[in-house]
């Protein structure tokens, strides 16, 4: 008999809250588990530390899936992101249960509750696009969605073709159509973590010190050209302002530092919308095994 497939534990929080080591010790507390990665740097090969990726010795403990899986130079989104994540939850939902681990909120509402369906390719328009030279077609996606224009690749000409032609056939914006959902209220299993702003900022400082401790700056002088979903990851343009002699080791410190504190701030901002997923206060020192068996008590995880 096949056995039935699991429902899928989604596991988030700001940067810096803990969630590795949360989902480690959770996956020893209710295995058969394998872990999947959703936020939007750590799956990029060379970013390891800039990213807080886990480690060998922590991905040798249970399988996991989209971590460090991409060249740096590959583009990444949501929608790309949750394609990918839904054929691992299908394939490993059977055999374990699926521990989607992350911070990035678009790619995991993206997972969630699965963006809404844009038009299907027409044939006589992609042939008409196919004619036009990359500029044109640039300048034509600029004119109908600039939002969308300016966080879009502008030399990767299948994107803009493929953006341009969905603005054509709906008569909006690809951006806008893009951030719609396609289910309001999923029934999920979800929580974010939440510490105490003092706590996190802290534990921001202290990690930050340890990604250059690591290696960070060697990591970094290792990239070469990059795709614009990567390029955007904290550290990287600080690092390299760093490399090049603009700024000092401390102010690059202190950029990084500061960067990441507003990028948890707009995370947690994030998740305080999203009924879906529920908060817990994680009290300051608590064990990573201790919020793990308060997680598995709340939702009634348990080991097979």
């Amino acid at each position: 008999m096949t056995p039935p497939q699991r429902q899928p534990f989604y596991l988030a929080g700001p940067t810096g809250s803990g969630k590795t080591a949360v989902s480690l010790a959770l996956s020893r507390l209710i295995t058969p588990v394998e872990i999947v990665n959703a936020d939007a740097y750590q799956i990029y090969r060379g970013l390891e530390i800039l990213s807080a990726a886990p480690g060998l010795g922590e991905r040798a403990a249970f399988p996991h899936h989209l971590f460090g899986s991409l060249e740096p130079t590959e583009e990444n989104d949501a929608a790309e992101h949750a394609r990918r994540t839904r054929a691992i939850l299908d394939a490993i939902s059977r055999e374990a249960l699926p521990l989607v681990v992350g911070g990035s909120g678009l790619y995991l509402k993206a997972i969630t509750h699965g963006l809404a369906p844009t038009p299907k390719g027409d044939p006589t328009l992609r042939a008409e696009l196919d004619a036009l030279t990359l500029e044109a077609l640039v300048e034509r996606y600029r004119q109908l969605d600039p939002k969308g224009a300016s966080t879009t690749n502008l030399l990767n000409r299948r994107y803009v073709s493929r953006n341009l032609e969905i603005c054509l056939l709906s008569g909006r914006p690809a951006s806008e159509l893009k951030a719609q959902w396609a289910v309001a209220a999923p029934q999920i299993r979800a929580v974010y973590l939440r510490r105490e702003r003092e706590d996190l900022d802290e534990r921001i400082a202290r990690r930050t010190a340890a990604m250059f401790e690591a290696g960070l700056i060697d990591e970094v002088a290792r990239l070469g050209s990059l795709s614009q979903t990567a390029s955007k990851a904290i550290g990287i343009a600080e690092v390299r302002a760093l490399l090049r002699g603009e700024i000092t080791e401390t102010t690059c410190r202190e950029a990084i530092r500061v960067a990441t504190r507003q990028y948890a701030k707009r995370q947690e901002n994030w998740f305080r919308r999203e009924p879906a997923f529920h908060p817990l206060a994680l009290p300051r020192g608590e064990t990573p095994e201790i919020t793990a068996a308060r997680i598995a008590e709340q939702f009634s995880l348990r080991a097979e």
